[in-house]
């Protein structure tokens, strides 16, 4: 690994340009500001990258998202996964992203891409864990929202119940 891994937030900047880099050969598609890029619920299969614009994600009709910098990458949770998309992008502005068909073919064949989308679910899921110990800090006391982030450290420590399945 390089000695500057694993990268430093200072470094994030590097990573996205990276992943421009490496997308540069991939076809584009251009979005009119309120058209959707991916429905929650559908099949997926495709990663995109963000290369301008503005995109917004929700999931169950609550926004969770603003995708605003360069090379952050969009519907990576479904391709690694195998699942359908758990949220709705839409433009927020015009936006162009670049379109990778086949992505975990195109991971196999490019592997910094593939340490790159890891490296950014990996910050995702530290912010997200850092940001649940400071809502169960400030629940305490509270045995009702304790419940609440109870179940949610459990779901996020445990193997999900396709994972389960597949391996029973």
């Amino acid at each position: 690994m390089p000695a500057s891994w694993p990268p430093s937030p200072a470094t994030r900047t590097d990573l996205l340009a990276s992943i421009l880099a490496l997308t540069k050969s991939q076809p584009t598609r251009a979005l009119a500001a309120g058209e959707t890029l991916i429905t929650e619920g559908d099949s997926g299969g495709e990663l995109y990258v963000l290369e301008a614009g503005r995109l917004t994600v929700e999931r169950d009709g609550v926004r969770i998202a603003t995708i605003t910098d360069p090379g952050a990458l969009i519907g990576e949770m479904s391709v690694l996964l195998g699942v359908d998309h758990s949220a709705t992008v839409r433009a927020e502005s015009a936006s162009v992203v670049r379109v990778i068909e086949d992505a975990v073919p195109f991971m196999e064949r490019t592997p910094l891409m593939a340490l790159h989308v890891a490296t950014l679910a990996c910050e995702r899921l530290n912010r997200t864990s850092a940001l649940l110990v400071e809502l169960r800090k400030d629940a305490a006391g509270k045995a009702s929202e304790q419940g609440m982030l109870g179940r949610i450290f459990s779901s996020l420590s445990g193997p999900s119940s396709r994972v389960r399945a597949e391996h029973e």
